[in-house]
């Protein structure tokens, strides 16, 4: 990979929460604090990885960039480009699918008038598709800033949802 953007230093409150997971392993097994790291350095960074900062995160491990960056290709969790101040993830695996996910997304992306993948263009929202987020039984659901689950999801809860989240941001999505 070639490095295009400034050198980013991971921040001393950062590094030491590696530390943490770093002590967790055997002495020269550091590689197993890969996935904690770029968490760690993700959230840093505003929600997403940059070259830059997944050659810092090998750095500090001492572990060759091709490691970090299969684990960061690797995972559905880290973001390879910015993005929205709030993740909309929105499962479509087959019990979802099955239950209406599609019909979900689709008025997602037309009250933020943006295609699955994209940021709306305030910066607020990213909606994402996803595999399984474990709530088969309350299909389909959706993930909001990989905190908050919302099940039994229709059309209308969910633009509700984006439009409670827009308010509180101060905006509204017409």
């Amino acid at each position: 990979m070639v490095e295009t953007q400034e050198k980013f230093i991971i921040s001393s409150e950062v590094k030491r929460e590696i530390d943490k997971w770093i002590a967790k392993y055997p002495k020269g097994r550091q590689q197993s604090a890969v996935v904690a790291a770029l968490l760690l350095v993700q959230e840093q960074n505003k929600g997403w990885l940059s070259e830059s900062a997944m050659n810092a995160v090998a750095e500090y491990l001492d572990l060759a960039p091709i490691i970090v960056y299969e684990a960061a290709t690797f995972y559905d969790m880290y973001n390879l480009k910015p993005i929205g101040k709030h993740k909309i993830n929105i499962c479509t695996n087959i019990s979802c699918m099955l239950r209406g996910s599609q019909e979900i997304v689709e008025a997602a992306c037309q009250r933020l008038n943006i295609e699955l993948g994209e940021t709306s263009k305030d910066g607020l929202f990213t909606v994402r598709e996803v595999e399984c987020l474990a709530a088969c039984a309350a299909a389909p659901m959706c993930q909001i800033d990989d905190k908050q689950y919302h099940e039994n999801l229709t059309p209308a809860k969910m633009v509700a949802l984006i439009d409670e989240i827009a308010v509180k941001e101060g905006g509204r999505h017409d």
